[in-house]
């Protein structure tokens, strides 16, 4: 009968989206949609970060804090080679993805406490005096140098001298 109607090759399946992906977004914007809001549950949260994040959340970071890849990666304790072998693979590890989590979150109270992008990443950046004239984003390396850089922030936000 019509054999070119079964010889022709069924499309690939579409690719399903990565359930977590738009964390990132969700935590420097925060939860401007119900979708948002539920990346933003500690549940999902600890759900993502033990399957590791898919590599674009990184490159949502990076462009969220305007800065280069090869200046983030460090932070997150990966070495170059490090960082094009997550991209080749497409997924971040579990620790990983805890770091880049700390630093969504930071990025997202700068702004929250800011109100302006280009601030936020500008503070993040620059030596302050509440942090003994450490960068931010350098103190935050540990867990401890990120809840310190959230107080300062929320100082800030709250009026207190720092």
């Amino acid at each position: 009968m019509n054999a070119s109607k079964s010889a022709r090759p069924k499309p690939a399946p579409a690719a399903r989206p990565f359930p977590w992906a738009g964390i990132i977004a969700s935590h420097v914007h925060g939860a401007r949609t119900k979708a948002a809001e539920q990346l933003r549950t500690t549940n999902v949260v600890v759900q993502a970060v033990q399957h590791g994040l898919p590599f674009a959340e990184l490159e949502a970071l990076q462009t969220a804090l305007d800065l280069p890849l090869e200046k983030l990666a460090p932070k997150l304790g990966m070495s170059r080679a490090t960082l094009h072998r997550r991209k080749q693979e497409g997924r971040l590890t579990p620790i990983e993805s805890d770091r880049l989590m700390r630093y969504a979150r930071l990025m997202g109270t700068a702004l929250e406490v800011f109100e302006d992008q280009t601030t936020a990443r500008e503070w993040l950046k620059r030596p302050q005096f509440g942090l003994n004239r450490q960068v931010p984003l350098d103190y935050a390396e540990s867990e401890i140098g990120a809840r310190e850089v959230e107080s300062l922030l929320w100082r800030i936000a709250y009026g207190v001298y720092s």
